[in-house]
């Protein structure tokens, strides 16, 4: 729960600052948001830190997708921040952080997402001030992981630190969601609701690939190199003890020298 804290008040204080400055404060922001993730993840087990790997590369994907490509939300100065991509590192680092500290609560945790995310599609089709179809098309897309998956906790915490950080970065001006999907008009909301939910296909992403990841090196390792399994089924101290071996079975190399007259 400390560290669920620590990252999202660091958080806050990264996308205030952001409204501040321009392109060259944004840099040293980004610089900072990745040193502050390599810190926070650096005693995180291996397996843990390639889903983080893997939530960057797919989130940062989205972005550029979202934003920059289709134009569904824009960033206050029209790019995409150096800061966002450990961003999404550290949301994600920070939802899991809350579901594991609320692991023996994660029923209420499940039910209080599912109940958010249901209640702000509801008000985004009837009362907010912007109509938010699209955003409501996303909600039963969580509601299924929250009812089906076997990390239905996991989800549960990223999307209410999502949803937060949503909620916060808009009514400061950070980011802007367009009023209509382009090229498709469908209604959007600032944010939208389902925009949270969106965020359970990185988590995806990251719980089933994570694991597979290191057997993936190895084989590829082995298709460039052959030889690099044979290497790997040999003990160290057994290659130094044959290097040795050889070493005193040649003896010195001979060295010619020059005859004395």
């Amino acid at each position: 729960m400390i560290r669920a804290g620590l990252i999202a008040g660091y958080l806050a204080a990264l996308l205030a600052v952001d409204t501040q400055v321009e392109l060259p404060g944004q840099l040293v922001l980004g610089g900072l948001t990745w040193i502050v993730l390599v810190v926070a993840a650096r005693r995180l087990p291996v397996e843990r830190r390639l889903q983080v790997a893997v939530v960057i590369c797919a989130a940062t994907v989205a972005e550029l997708t979202g934003s920059i490509i289709w134009g569904v939300y824009s960033y206050r100065l029209h790019n995409l921040p150096t800061f966002v991509p450990p961003a999404h590192g550290l949301v994600f680092m920070a939802g899991l952080s809350l579901s594991e500290a609320l692991r023996r609560h994660a029923r209420p945790l499940v039910v209080a997402a599912g109940t958010i995310a249901l209640v702000w599609g509801l008000l985004g089709l009837t009362v907010l001030p912007r109509t938010d179809a699209a955003g409501a098309l996303g909600v039963p897309l969580l509601l299924a992981f929250l009812w089906r998956s076997r990390a239905r906790a996991a989800y549960a915490g990223v999307f209410l630190v999502v949803a937060g950080i949503e909620l916060y970065g808009t009514a400061i001006g950070t980011w802007r969601w367009a009023e209509e999907l382009p090229g498709l008009g469908i209604p959007d909301g600032n944010p939208p609701s389902g925009v949270a939910s969106g965020y359970v296909w990185f988590d995806v992403m990251a719980l089933l690939l994570a694991p597979r990841l290191p057997a993936a090196w190895h084989r590829l390792r082995v298709l460039v190199d052959p030889h690099v399994e044979e290497l790997g089924e040999v003990h160290p101290a057994l290659l130094l003890r044959e290097r040795d071996e050889l070493g005193r079975g040649h003896g010195p190399e001979p060295v010619l020298r020059r005859p004395v007259p």
